[in-house]
């Protein structure tokens, strides 16, 4: 299947790799021109045969709304468009109906994975028309985990149903993440406790707390057993704040992700081991920059 890809870095430039070795083929455009395969958008979709289908894979927000914008007034009816980013779930509905007036179909995407994709697969989880789905099927069939397809694909609903079950996918790591942070700080404190990252590695087999998430802090703490080289600063991508805001609006209790955004925003005022250990993981799941320790 032919696929024009928007957005080259780090998920999106394994996203083309992991695509080609299914062999696909994809047409991928970048601002930097030392990944870009064309050297505009407009380029891009000249080397496509229609029905043309374009995967977005860039911030949220403005640039992703301006590259909508853009591919409304290159694209034909019969084309689809798909937001692989992190775009709040709100947006879609506004970039399904901008598309629609020119027949372009739109489909949503909630992509996780982050820099271990290209070799492990990625969750998918997607929202819009039915055939839309169906017709992008091979893309999502090559780029989820191998095993059973609803192990690592889901057709969450209508328009905007992919980016909202991201949301709360987002919202719920957050929790787990920050209850391992605790863990680990409250183990660092105990003054009978001298090899913290081995009782993090006895974990990982055989106990109800083995996970993905555990398997990197354990990897991070092999690195580094005291994480000295971060300092405990970790930002929030958005998707935790909205989280929360839907469950508010929604009346649905939801401590635990609420209790964990707001110890993000904690880090940004006092160093904290457990922040330490949430900055570590965002490093070693979705190669998210961090700040070296002082």
């Amino acid at each position: 299947m032919e696929l024009g890809l928007v957005g080259l870095g780090r998920m999106g430039g394994n996203m083309r790799e992991r695509l080609h070795r299914a062999g696909h083929k994809i047409v991928g455009y970048d601002r930097n021109p030392e990944v870009s395969d064309v050297a505009s958008i407009a380029e891009m979709v000249s080397e496509l045969t229609a029905p043309r289908a374009i995967w977005i894979m860039i911030p949220h927000g403005d640039p992703t709304r301006q590259t909508v914008e853009q591919l409304a007034e290159l694209l034909s009816a019969g084309d689809v468009v798909v937001d692989g980013g992190n775009s709040r779930w709100t947006d879609d509905q506004l970039h399904a109906e901008l598309l629609g007036r020119n027949g372009i179909g739109y489909v949503d995407c909630g992509v996780s994975g982050g820099i271990w994709g290209l070799e492990n697969g990625y969750g998918l989880m997607a929202g819009g028309a039915a055939a839309d789905i169906e017709r992008l099927m091979p893309i999502f069939d090559a780029l989820r985990p191998e095993g059973p397809r609803d192990e690592g694909f889901v057709h969450a609903g209508s328009v905007g149903a992919g980016h909202y079950a991201k949301m709360v996918h987002n919202g719920i790591e957050y929790g787990l993440m920050q209850a391992y942070a605790e863990g680990y700080e409250l183990l660092r404190a105990s003054s009978v406790v001298d090899n913290v990252p081995g009782a993090f590695k006895a974990w990982r087999r055989g106990t109800v707390v083995r996970s993905w998430l555990l398997d990197l802090l354990v990897e991070a703490l092999e690195d580094d057993p005291e994480l000295t080289q971060l300092a405990g600063y970790v930002e929030d991508s958005g998707e935790g704040r909205w989280t929360v805001e839907e469950a508010i609006d929604r009346a649905v209790p939801a401590p635990v992700i609420t209790a964990a955004l707001f110890a993000r925003f904690g880090s940004r005022q006092d160093d904290s081991p457990a922040m330490k250990a949430v900055a570590a993981l965002r490093q070693q799941f979705g190669g998210h920059a961090v700040k070296p320790a002082d």
